[in-house]
């Protein structure tokens, strides 16, 4: 006989009002597996979270109103609480702290959460979203500056510019819709990376093996893919991998974590297909991780999730400030790849659904 290993205990802590939408949106796509924590300021938008452990903070400074955009009073906030914040992180084996960039209590509490997490020595990972360019410069700012503090206190940082998803939505898309696409994006980089810990599935992954690629790994981009044509597996693929960034982000990270999910109709030799895609772009030095999962929900579709990480944080800000530029990037082989690519919808044969997605953040 013997004693099964532990699952590597993972929580989800959304900060703000755009990390508990986030955490909300996670919940009501049925993401397993993990822990679930809301952390805010203002104690009526918590009323509103669907996490079983909402953490109001700075009870005593803001009398449970928001912090009115001002990041110092979210910091202020995270500090007066950090007690019950360390409580409720303990025995953590890995933290995710997702929130929307340029606010107040995200901007201010976040790198604060961060910081708790990792000098307790779990292994921190922040999925976070930068402002619209509408939002106006205040706020863009504001980001900057919290994503500079956020990426002191993570082992690793995904950031995704809000004017990305422009990139992807069409020109009738509502506006509300467009903020839920941003909590969606969030959704898939936290269950991308969680899934393959998490559920058992095709190719199983160890914990420690995520720890070694993302453990003190800097900035990261997120690349999702998903296909249900006849070549499935190749398209979603390359779509997570060609997307815009990709000719920098894959071929110069010094690791790969990726994740494939599909229904139970996925072969294994579609598992052996996106597998080869994804190594052959990547550096052969990097360290590449893979797990594969089969989800009933996705019969008919291949998804693949990227994460890529280990660039630097000049790489990140040059990404910000020009989301959806048109910079050509030197890659490895010293070629130049036109970054800001529109992302491009292919329809199946019967023209009415759209067989593959790209985006990549």
């Amino acid at each position: 006989s013997f004693t099964p290993m532990e699952t590597a205990r993972i929580k989800v802590v959304g900060v703000g009002g755009g990390g508990n939408n986030a955490v909300n949106r996670m919940i009501g796509s049925g993401l397993k597996g993990v822990d679930f924590y809301a952390i805010n300021t203002d104690a009526q938008a918590l009323l509103q979270s669907a996490a079983e452990n909402p953490i109001q903070i700075g009870e005593l400074l803001t009398r449970g109103l928001g912090t009115g955009g001002n990041p110092l009073l979210g910091e202020q906030a995270a500090e007066e609480s950090r007690e019950a914040i360390a409580n409720s992180l303990s025995g953590s084996d890995m933290v995710f702290i997702t929130a929307g960039m340029g606010g107040g209590t995200g901007s201010g509490a976040a790198p604060v959460v961060a910081q708790i997490a990792k000098e307790a020595g779990y292994l921190t990972v922040g999925v976070v979203t930068y402002p619209f360019s509408f939002e106006g410069r205040k706020r863009s700012l504001q980001a900057l500056e919290a994503i500079e503090k956020l990426q002191k206190n993570v082992d690793t940082l995904i950031v995704i510019p809000n004017d990305r998803l422009l990139d992807i939505a069409d020109e009738q898309t509502p506006l509300q819709d467009a903020f839920l696409l941003a909590d969606d994006v969030l959704r898939q980089g936290v269950q991308g990376i969680s899934d393959i810990i998490t559920i058992p599935g095709l190719v199983n992954v160890d914990f420690a093996d995520v720890k070694a690629v993302m453990k003190d790994s800097g900035t990261a981009m997120l690349g999702v893919g998903v296909s249900s044509s006849k070549n499935r597996a190749e398209e979603a693929a390359e779509q997570a991998t060609l997307a815009p960034l990709i000719g920098s982000s894959i071929q110069s990270a010094t690791g790969v974590v990726y994740n494939i999910t599909g229904g139970k109709d996925i072969t294994l030799q579609e598992v052996n297909r996106v597998s080869q895609v994804v190594t052959s772009l990547a550096d052969p030095s990097a360290n590449i991780i893979f797990g594969a999962v089969v989800d009933e929900r996705y019969h008919g579709e291949i998804h693949v999730t990227i994460i890529a990480t280990g660039f630097t944080q000049s790489f990140q800000k040059s990404v910000l400030m020009d989301p959806r530029g048109a910079a050509a990037a030197p890659t490895a082989a010293g070629k130049e790849v036109v970054e800001g690519a529109k992302s491009v919808a292919t329809t199946t044969a019967a023209g009415s659904r759209t067989a593959t997605r790209k985006l990549f953040f």
